[in-house]
């Protein structure tokens, strides 16, 4: 990510800026720039370290991916009349009241659906692993 000739050229200045950017604390004291440069030199190596290790944001479960799976396998598949209006719905067509608070939670499912599907396409990749 960074080298440490190109972080040692920068001012005390720009490197707390970076870390900052960055949401990093320096490693030891901050008046030195070592301290910061240390921190922006380490810290890809320890949030993998702490991904494989089971600290802060970790990997699901293949149990907890099949329970996404049977989630989305539970909110089943549109009707033709449901996708249709879907469809309407997403081109700002819509019902009159009280039926349009029925429209939109058809619509919020769909889109549901969709992300659920979307996230559990990204979450394979990390469970075969």
């Amino acid at each position: 990510m960074f080298t440490r000739s190109e972080l040692e050229i920068k001012t005390l200045g720009e490197l707390k800026g970076l870390c900052k950017q960055y949401g990093l604390k320096p490693l030891g004291n901050p008046a030195y720039k070592t301290a910061w440069i240390d921190a922006l030199l380490t810290f890809a190596a320890i949030a993998l370290r702490q991904m494989k290790e089971g600290e802060g944001l970790t990997r699901m479960t293949f149990k907890g991916y099949q329970d996404l799976g049977q989630a989305l396998d539970q909110m089943g598949q549109p009707t033709d009349q449901q996708a249709a209006l879907i469809k309407a719905t997403m081109q700002a067509k819509r019902l009159e009241y009280p039926h349009r608070y029925d429209q939109e939670a058809l619509l919020n499912l769909h889109k549901a659906k969709i992300h659920l599907a979307q996230a559990l396409d990204l979450l394979n990749i990390y469970v075969l692993v």
